[in-house]
């Protein structure tokens, strides 16, 4: 793990399957996580992924990277162009800087219509 180093990509299917279990898991009942035609009401073409759900997918990404040992530290993101079904969000990361065992993994989520996601996570892996 070094400075500079690059993860490979992570294509994510954004299916509306995964907007609404991952809003149902973080018991974010708004409607526009699973209901279409409120979520229109509202201004959006359709449901949209939360936060919370973004949140665990970098997670996941910074984890199968570097491993079941991986611990993180500090999650710190941003969501940018929302996440609607039938796209695909793709992660991308650099490592940022390394401290000893812990490394600063700048990451980034693209969709079809922009930046999705984009923060860092502090991540410690053990040796």
């Amino acid at each position: 793990m070094n400075a500079g180093d690059r993860l490979p990509p992570l294509e994510i299917p954004v299916t509306r399957t995964l907007i609404v279990a991952g809003a149902i898991a973080s018991r974010d009942y708004q409607d526009v996580h699973h209901d279409p035609d409120l979520a229109r009401q509202k201004g959006s073409p359709d449901i949209f992924m939360n936060i919370l759900t973004t949140n665990g997918l970098v997670g996941r990404y910074i984890t199968d990277h570097f491993g079941p040992r991986a611990v993180l530290r500090r999650v710190a993101i941003r969501l940018g162009a929302p996440n609607h079904p039938g796209d695909t969000m793709v992660l991308t990361g650099t490592v940022e800087e390394v401290d000893g065992d812990t490394a600063t993994v700048r990451v980034v989520g693209v969709n079809g219509l922009g930046t999705h996601v984009t923060g860092t996570v502090t991540v410690r892996v053990p040796a």
